[in-house]
Order: C-alpha cells, then structure tokens, then sequence
C-alpha cells in the first residue's frame, strides 16, 4: 500500500455509499452507535500477562463504563 492509497480523513457510510466527514462528526457517530448497543455488542480482552490489579481495572472499566459483562482475560492459557 502507497501512501496515495491510505485514508486521509474518515468516511460516512449514508444509503449505501461512503462519503467524506469531518472527525467531530465521524467520532459522534462512533458514540452514538456505541450508545445504541452499550452493553450488548461490547466486549474487552484483558491480557493473562498483565498484573492482577491491571486485569481488575479492566474488568472495572467494562462493567461500569462499557456497561458489559462480556470480558476475558485469557487467564486459562
């Protein structure tokens, strides 16, 4: 991949097709579509390597921030 070919700003898709937006836009609809499945479609892996208080900490951030139970840590490898 050359450096023409590379993304410069973000893109919308809006009926079906894919526009230029500018980041404050492109990043509010980020949040917005995370707001919509808070909880449901989010997950988070945490790292079996990491300190105990590291992987509490992101356990922590999931439930009470992402709103999920979904999170793994790896810890059976």
């Amino acid at each position: 991949m050359t450096k023409h070919q590379r993304l410069t700003e973000p893109l919308i898709r809006e009926n079906g097709t894919l526009r230029p937006a500018k980041w404050d836009e492109a990043l509010d609809k980020v949040a917005a579509g995370l707001g919509e499945h808070m909880g449901r479609a989010v997950g988070m892996f945490s790292c079996s390597k990491a300190t105990n208080e590291m992987n509490y900490i992101a356990q922590k951030f999931a439930r009470v921030v992402l709103g999920s139970n979904n999170i793994d840590s790896c810890n059976r490898t």
